[in-house]
């Protein structure tokens, strides 16, 4: 129950970019029944999902990576680059596609999600997604390291004490309001801390950022 004076949160806006209109409506109305999520938009192109997520300024976009136009990972690369809070979760029929999966961490995109999957599962990415989780399988963690190149020397000595334990906390999924919780910190400092760990490994999200710090040793593999 809320006391008096705080708002209900704002439910997570979510554009859909899909070229097949059932599957469109589809995750439409299933994302639609959920009360803390809402779909501001549909797109059946990569252009038109670029300057839907331009407009509208979703919180998380769910993208086809079979556009007519372009790919969603291509497509996710522009929408990334121009809103950066704008989270990316790319849909595909091969949910276990390394080679697809390795392009959409570069992309900066917050992860991806087979088609396959369940409604539970959709709902739960959408959310992970919107607190900045990496949405994907942890058993495909196991199978990208070994096709991660690298390049990274030295990468634990460039990260402070308390980031390392960040990214302890980030390897298990911790959004940063669960970093700021198990390390006592404000989710500012927290948010702040990963940024600073995502720009001195060089990575491009999060997932990327666990992906070489396991990878070179800075964390074990969970």
């Amino acid at each position: 129950m809320l006391t008096e004076g705080e708002r209900e949160p704002s439910p997570i806006r979510v554009l859909v970019v899909d070229d097949h209109v059932m599957m469109a409506e589809s995750l439409r109305r299933i994302l639609d029944c959920s009360p803390d999520i809402e779909v501001i938009g549909i797109a059946s192109t990569a252009r038109d999902g670029i300057a839907a997520a331009a407009r509208l300024h979703p919180d998380v976009v769910l993208m086809d990576y079979q556009l007519p136009d372009a790919d969603g990972v291509t497509a996710a690369t522009q929408i990334t680059r121009d809103r950066p809070a704008t989270r990316v979760v790319v849909l595909t029929a091969a949910g276990d596609d390394e080679r697809l999966a390795l392009r959409a961490m570069a992309a900066g995109c917050s992860g991806f999600l087979g088609k396959a999957r369940s409604v539970d599962e959709l709902l739960a990415a959408v959310r992970a997604a919107r607190a900045g989780e990496a949405v994907i399988a942890p058993s495909m963690l196991t199978q990208l390291l070994p096709r991660l190149g690298r390049g990274y020397a030295h990468v634990g000595d460039t990260l402070s004490r308390r980031e390392l334990e960040v990214i302890e906390v980030m390897a298990k999924g911790g959004s940063a309001q669960q970093i700021a919780d198990d390390l006592t910190i404000s989710s500012n400092t927290a948010r702040k801390h990963v940024q600073n760990i995502i720009r001195k490994l060089g990575a491009h999200s999060k997932l990327e950022a666990v992906l070489i710090a396991v990878r070179e040793g800075v964390i074990q593999p969970l």
